[in-house]
């Protein structure tokens, strides 16, 4: 039988936008907990041990991270749990021999954080789209320094400590035998380089704190649970690194009297029991403006009246769902002297229930279900 994966951001218990740090403080927690050595043989800490460090070693790298929270498990390429290997959690040795273990090469500035947003759009913009000018608060380029973090006339230097490699490798015996470390130069923090004499304004950072402004195309279709990235639009990385992602959440605000269910908008419309008898003609809203609607002669409560292409666009094909109206017989509760003699006369009253073939709510679950 096939393992389906959880989220790996559950696996780790930390939220989507959490920061590389927070990453890495849960993961040890996790892995610490959950070590076969500390479990005495336990299978389900085993297999959870396996799980975390699966999840880590594909949220750690930034570029792997990305193609995940795009994607999902399909980017990942990861096996199943049962063969994960044990030298995909190399930081793991960081708990028991110090340091910040890395499994990549490679020298150079962090890449910025990635920010999340949120903003509020009307019912209307949600279906058919629309442009949106932001401000975001963001870290941006030091101008005095043009982010390099050094003191204008001077430059960075050369690490002495890792000799411009970024890392410290060291070989030791470890539970799962001869273990090669490579942790991050302390001195550096993985840039191969160091600033002697930083920028007064920045503080060798080569950012700092600011607002940028962002105009976001919301594409027609977006629901609550859709999430647009902007590439490039997060935060300056220290140092010269490149940008990060900014992550566009959308909040829509209800419509009076329309309800979206997916791509489908259900309206409930109300009509009195004459209208219901011989038939009307009656106007409606729709997010494209008003509609007529025929009402049939003898339309029982419940029945769906379907208006074609009047719906959400789905936010990737762009094809319009329907705007289903379920018709509700509003039965006067006061009558006048008049009114009364008119139903008098049509009788009906025979002191047994009429025949109903189908309930409103059924009619009004179909719909919803599509």
């Amino acid at each position: 039988m096939a393992t389906t994966k959880r989220d790996y951001y559950e696996v780790l218990g930390v939220e989507r936008t959490c920061t590389p740090d927070e990453l890495k403080r849960s993961y040890r927690k996790l892995a610490m907990q959950y070590h076969p050595d500390r479990n005495n043989g336990d299978k389900g800490a085993e297999e959870r041990f396996k799980e975390i460090g699966e999840a880590y070693s594909v949220l750690s790298d930034p570029d792997k991270r990305q193609r995940y929270d795009a994607f999902g498990h399909a980017a990942t390429g990861q096996p199943d749990f049962g063969n994960f290997s044990f030298d995909s959690a190399f930081d793991l040795f960081d708990m028991f021999f110090g340091g910040t273990a890395r499994r990549r090469g490679g020298t150079g500035p962090q890449r910025g954080a990635d920010l999340r947003m949120n903003i509020d759009v009307t019912f209307e913009e949600a279906v058919f789209g629309a442009t949106r000018t932001i401000e975001v608060p963001r870290a941006t380029q030091c101008e005095e320094c043009s982010g390099s973090g050094a003191r204008t006339g001077t430059g960075a230097t050369q690490c002495a400590t890792c000799q411009g490699t970024g890392q410290l490798r060291r070989t030791m015996q470890s539970i799962f035998g001869q273990v090669t470390n490579v942790s991050t130069c302390p001195r550096c923090q993985g840039e191969g380089r160091v600033i002697e004499d930083p920028c007064p304004r920045c503080r060798g950072q080569g950012r700092v704190e600011g607002k940028h402004t962002v105009e976001v195309n919301i594409p027609a279709g977006v629901d609550d649970d859709v999430t647009l990235r902007l590439t490039g639009e997060g935060e300056t990385g220290p140092r010269g690194g490149a940008q990060g992602d900014l992550y566009i959440g959308f909040r829509v605000k209800p419509h009076p009297q329309l309800v979206r269910h997916g791509t489908d908008i259900v309206y409930e419309l109300p009509i009195s029991v004459p209208q219901a008898v011989l038939g009307d003609t009656i106007t409606v809203p729709t997010v494209s403006g008003e509609h007529d609607v025929q009402i049939p002669a003898g339309t029982q409560p419940g029945k769906q009246i379907k208006l074609h292409g009047l719906g959400v666009p789905h936010v990737r094909s762009g094809r319009r769902g329907d705007q289903i109206c379920i018709v509700r017989v509003v039965v006067p509760s006061h009558l006048d002297r008049h009114e009364r003699e008119v139903y008098e006369q049509l009788g009906g009253r025979e002191g047994k229930p009429a025949e109903v073939k189908r309930g409103f709510f059924d009619s009004l679950r179909d719909a919803l279900r599509g």
